[in-house]
């Protein structure tokens, strides 16, 4: 299988239950719920992404031709000077359009805790360790279980609570990034409050100033 990777990159994880840690970024190219193109933004399920997940022509950014190599391509990203403590965040687009239990292995072979960030909408291999799922109103959930689901709030048709009977450890609410993100923020800030099930999630690498 040949992995089409947009970029790899070391930083620290800006959102959800890892926020702050180090981790070296994975991002897959493609999306099953937008081209990434923004002639398609109108069309699109998901239609306030953010992301550049098109093509692979990123940092660290390529076509790779085996689990091993996509793996070697991770493992050059983290520091040199440690070796411990590794932590990989696979992510798009959507990672789970490729991501195959062959480059988890490879992965977990050279040290790393693989994380993945998905929408929910495909089946996930063996042998991930953490599995943050971000639904998509208008998508079909496929993943109901996992360590944290993180909703981008508001959506239109979209009510937190209906996540509620789902399998996850963790519900964390996150702000839409747009023109009323203030407006969001305190309403994200204000459901939390209101249904401690939920906690905030905000995005601190875009307050940090990073990638």
């Amino acid at each position: 299988m040949t992995y089409l990777i947009k970029e790899i990159f070391y930083t620290l994880q800006g959102e959800g239950s890892h926020a702050g840690r180090p981790a070296v970024f994975c991002r897959f190219s493609r999306c099953n719920l937008w081209t990434g193109r923004e002639a398609d933004r109108s069309r699109a399920i998901c239609q306030f992404c953010d992301t550049d997940f098109v093509g692979t022509d990123g940092e660290g950014g390529g076509r790779f031709g085996t689990a091993e190599d996509l793996a070697d391509a991770v493992e050059a990203a983290w520091p040199s000077t440690d070796g411990a403590h590794r932590f990989v965040v696979c992510t798009g687009g959507e990672p789970l359009l490729q991501l195959d239990e062959d480059a988890i292995a490879a992965l977990h072979g050279r040290g790393f805790e693989v994380a993945v960030e998905t929408n929910g909408t495909r089946p996930a291999p063996h042998g991930i360790d953490w599995l943050c799922v971000s639904p998509k109103i208008g998508s079909d959930l496929i993943l109901t279980s996992g360590d944290e689901l993180k909703l981008v709030y508001p959506q239109a048709g979209g009510d937190p609570a209906q996540f509620e009977g789902l399998d996850f450890q963790h519900f964390r609410l996150q702000p839409l990034d747009d023109a009323h993100r203030e407006d969001y923020t305190r309403a994200a800030v204000e459901y939390c409050m209101k249904n401690p099930r939920w906690t905030l999630s905000l995005q601190t690498h875009k307050y940090l100033g990073i990638q």
